[in-house]
Order: structure tokens, then sequence, then C-alpha cells
């Protein structure tokens, strides 16, 4: 429990697609992230992939945000390719209007940011869109630190980096 509400996450299932799919044809969801058929495509086609770590993000047992983290190695992008093996890049979206810019992503970000701290993920990233400023605000809030600009595949991104506390 945090701040009087209840976080937790499940795997997507296939039950999960329709909801899905209504979050990623909201106006903000499509802003970022582009086309909803595409992205919804690119969900399917990776539900399946053991590489590839889906969740839905909850707020008081109810679903309210997509989430997906996996190796960055596993899908080989050139502006993560120096980070250490075991380093994971995270996405993630709030599919309900009424609750973006509330504080509840960046508490499902630090939240997971903990849990894979805990299983030993020493480095989390993220990269925002550059004029994405209120994802790149939550981001913040929930422990990540930006590291400059970056050119990606999808146009310029702000890497951003979670990086957990080192044991003495």
């Amino acid at each position: 429990m945090q701040g009087g509400h209840y976080y937790g996450f499940h795997r997507v299932t296939h039950s999960d697609l329709p909801l899905l799919e209504a979050w990623l044809e909201t106006p903000e969801v499509e802003k970022w992230w582009g086309d909803p058929k595409h992205e919804l495509a690119l969900i399917m086609e990776d539900m399946d992939n053991p590489d590839m770590v889906q969740l839905i993000g909850m707020l008081d047992g109810r679903p309210i945000a997509y989430i997906q983290h996996f190796e960055v190695h596993a899908w080989p992008q050139k502006h993560l390719q120096d980070l250490p093996q075991g380093a994971r890049a995270v996405d993630c979206f709030i599919g309900v209007p009424s609750l973006i810019g509330k504080g509840h992503g960046a508490k499902l970000l630090s939240m997971l940011a903990k849990q894979l701290a805990a299983q030993g993920v020493r480095v989390l990233c993220i990269d925002p869109d550059p004029d994405n400023q209120r994802a790149r605000s939550a981001y913040v809030r929930a422990g990540f630190v930006e590291h400059g600009l970056i050119e990606t595949p999808e146009g310029p991104a702000v890497l951003m980096f979670y990086e957990s506390p080192t044991e003495d």
C-alpha cells in the first residue's frame, strides 16, 4: 500500500487484449505510442516470447496501466548496446485518461524497479520522447535519472536510468 492505494501487477493474458486495444486508442497513449493497431499487434506478437515481460499495472484492484520490460540485449538497439548484461529496458503508459498525471505511473514504476532490483537487476532504463514532459517527470519521481539526449530509430529520446543501490 502506498499513499492510501494498493498497487500491483498481473501478467498480460489474452483476456486483457480488448482493454489494451481501448487504451492504445486513447489520444494520450496514441500520441506517444503511435498507431494503435500496430502497437497491439506488437504486444500480441510478444505475448509468447519469454524475453518480454508484459504486465498490467493495478490500482486498488483496477487495471490502469501497461508495462513491459526486457533484457536490453534480447532486443538489440544501438542506443542500449553498451549497457551491461542483465540491464533491462521498460516501456509503459497509463491507459485510463482520468488517472494520467495523478502520480500512479511513478508509483507503479518505482514498485517495479524495486522488485527488479531485488531480483538482481542492476540497471533499468527507459527512453521517453524529449517532448513527453509528463512522462519524464513521472520517471524522475520513480527514481530514474536523465542521462542525456540520444537518437533512436524512432527519433530522439532521453535516456534515463534507475540504478539500484549496490551492496557494500
